[in-house]
């Protein structure tokens, strides 16, 4: 990211200038060169992409970087990183990192089915009164000029013209139709009359354009100035301007969340909005360190699983406290049989059981409960241990989750923290929440794993090893 002065950063927080994932390009190398490759110049593929809509329905961790990462990279932060969505400018003249070398329709669908989110950034003409702008001889600034009849015409067309160039870089990168195209705007003067309003009309534009031609639109830029200026429009001039769909806050306050005192709670919510939470800095995963913004999205519906297929016609096998289960013997009073019907159900489902679901602990359940312990190592009885629980909701496939994940895969996962530690109870929803990462990483520090949050293959293996 731009390294900024401690004087420039405190006027950054005070979001009086622009807190953006742009500001990662002063650190990179950039190039003039009429052999700088660029997206936007590439022509839209024939073929409809196949590729899955981003960042579609999310609520999560991202990051961003002037330069699109190489592929191991991105395999090495899947795997241990918190972040599962991506910024990643695809065209704009004003970009710092002009050339993309690794920004290819391969690496948009590996990252897609891999499960990255992608953000697709423009970084284009900027406001007329941006004092760092225009960065090269042959990038432009956001014309100023109100014309006749006051509507900011030229900045108007320019808005058209570089939503269309985005569309086009996007298509050809293999992005699907219908996905969120954002627009960097960097902070400028909201006091410059002409300045704010040719760029509300700019950004206004080209949200028209992108609906037009079957897009979302996307607005990235500071609290204090291009947010708060869509947010003061929204409220207290109701369509004058056509506002984005989704805004992108940059706000340096290190709160993972997307609110801001800068505007006001009600606006873009639910499922519009992204916060850049923290600026330029170094993180390293997996033995990996990239320079990065740090943002936190709730976009869409937000993370969202399919409805779970009742399992034995309806038997119950969520639950916050996963008991050991045993013969009654003397003293010893019968298992619930609630828990040893859904044991049933289970080991029926992975093909272990073929026995009634009954409730009961007899002669056929144990001798399944034997040959899976066997199967998985742990030591053979008659008796179902909370560690045999672990093993058992972990066992199948094993695709890295973290904040954001959804699906049957985090029902598993969930299931397994629950029999972990009773103090867990997460609620078993499919959808790996805050609740889930907390309990995640209480559960990886307990056992001494990498506190990540990240169910990643050596966390998968300690829980199929039922470590607790």
């Amino acid at each position: 990211m731009r390294r900024r002065t401690p004087a420039v950063l405190s006027a950054l927080l005070a979001g009086a200038l622009l807190l953006g994932p742009q500001a990662a390009g002063a650190d990179q190398p950039t190039s003039t060169s009429a052999t700088a490759t660029s997206a936007a110049t590439t022509s839209p593929v024939a073929k409809k992409s196949t590729n899955p809509v981003t960042p579609g329905d999310f609520t999560g961790y991202g990051f961003d970087q002037c330069l699109t990462p190489e592929q191991w990279k991105m395999n090495r932060w899947l795997k241990h990183s918190p972040f599962l969505a991506v910024g990643i400018y695809i065209s704009g003249d004003s970009r710092a990192c002009r050339n993309q070398p690794n920004l290819t329709p391969t690496w948009v669908t590996k990252q897609l089915r891999k499960g990255w989110r992608l953000l697709p950034i423009t970084l284009g003409p900027q406001a007329s009164c941006q004092p760092r702008f225009p960065r090269y001889d042959d990038d432009v600034k956001i014309n100023p000029k109100p014309g006749g009849n006051g509507r900011y015409f030229q900045a108007r067309q320019q808005g058209l013209a570089e939503a269309e160039k985005a569309v086009a870089a996007a298509t050809a990168l293999g992005i699907a139709q219908g996905s969120t195209l954002f627009y960097d705007l960097e902070g400028y003067d909201n006091s410059n009359t002409h300045c704010r309003e040719s760029a509300l009309a700019f950004v206004g534009a080209w949200t028209e354009k992108l609906h037009e031609l079957g897009w979302v639109s996307g607005v990235y830029s500071s609290a204090g100035s291009g947010i708060k200026a869509l947010d003061d429009a929204r409220v207290s001039r109701p369509g004058t301007y056509t506002l984005p769909d989704t805004i992108w806050i940059a706000r340096w306050d290190g709160v993972a969340n997307t609110s801001t005192s800068y505007i006001r709670d009600d606006g873009w919510r639910p499922g519009g909005r992204v916060k850049q939470y923290r600026g330029g800095h170094d993180e390293t995963w997996g033995g990996v360190k990239i320079n990065i913004d740090s943002n936190f999205l709730d976009v869409g519906r937000g993370s969202i699983a399919p409805r779970e297929v009742a399992m034995c016609g309806g038997v119950r096998v969520n639950w916050p406290v996963y008991a050991a289960l045993r013969p009654a013997t003397g003293n010893q009073k019968p298992s619930d049989p609630r828990q040893v019907k859904a044991l049933q159900c289970l080991l029926k489902d992975k093909g272990r059981y073929a026995g009634a679901v009954n409730g009961k602990l007899n002669a056929r359940l144990l001798s399944s409960i034997r040959a899976w312990q066997s199967a998985t190592g742990a030591p053979v009885r008659d008796r179902w241990s909370k560690a045999n629980w672990m093993t058992l909701h972990a066992a199948g496939s094993s695709p890295v989750l973290k904040r954001g994940s959804a699906g049957g895969e985090v029902r598993r996962v969930q299931r397994a923290l629950n029999a972990a530690s009773p103090k867990a109870k997460v609620v078993v929803t499919g959808v790996f929440d805050a609740r889930t990462d907390a309990a995640v990483r209480a559960w990886q520090k307990k056992v001494d794993l990498p506190v990540s949050g990240v169910v990643n293959p050596e966390s998968w293996a300690a829980l199929r090893n039922g470590i607790r």
